[in-house]
């Protein structure tokens, strides 16, 4: 069986430095500012099992103009094709994470109440800290039972300035 060719895309945002990786079916991966290109190959070796990386010859035009505009504020979704592979549980958990409305939070309780799965809230930690699609993904909209900020794979201050960014009124 050939192997399956991944490509990645880094360019400088609002944000940071912001790393895109595709495969044929779409977006696989969204690495913040702090995403090593080692982490990132770990993170596919795993859920890309036989994949090679490669640094896109062209840049992603699509996918930079969509994170560009979200992190300047000019947008308020992003509408890309995905391409994530998890547990059924994880995948149903991050659909859920998806569906916070911009602006907006929910809490772990929250998501998993949404999901019909009473007290499942630590499952849906485990799943949102290993989210491989953030921004696609909004998983910095996601915080503590009492309102806290949690942790976030960009970091804290980045979660709060992402909040602080989807509370502007235009």
């Amino acid at each position: 069986m050939p192997r399956q060719m991944l490509f990645y895309d880094r360019f400088d945002s609002p944000l940071g430095l912001l790393t895109v990786v595709r495969s044929a079916e779409g977006v696989c991966y969204i690495g913040l500012p702090n995403a090593s290109l080692p982490g990132i190959e770990a993170h596919l070796r795993r859920h890309f099992a036989g994949s090679r990386l490669a640094r896109s010859e062209r840049p992603f035009s699509k996918e930079r103009k969509q994170l560009l505009a979200f992190a300047e504020g000019r947008s308020k979704t992003l509408d890309m094709q995905l391409d994530h592979r998890n547990s059924a549980f994880a995948l149903e958990a991050l659909e859920a994470v998806r569906q916070v409305p911009y602006g907006s939070t929910a809490t772990y309780g929250d998501i998993a109440r949404r999901m019909g799965r009473y007290g499942a809230s630590r499952a849906v930690g485990r799943a949102v800290a290993a989210n491989p699609l953030p921004l696609a993904i909004p998983c910095h909209r996601i915080v503590g039972s009492d309102g806290s900020l949690t942790g976030y794979g960009g970091g804290l201050p980045m979660k709060k300035a992402l909040l602080r960014l989807e509370s502007r009124t235009p």
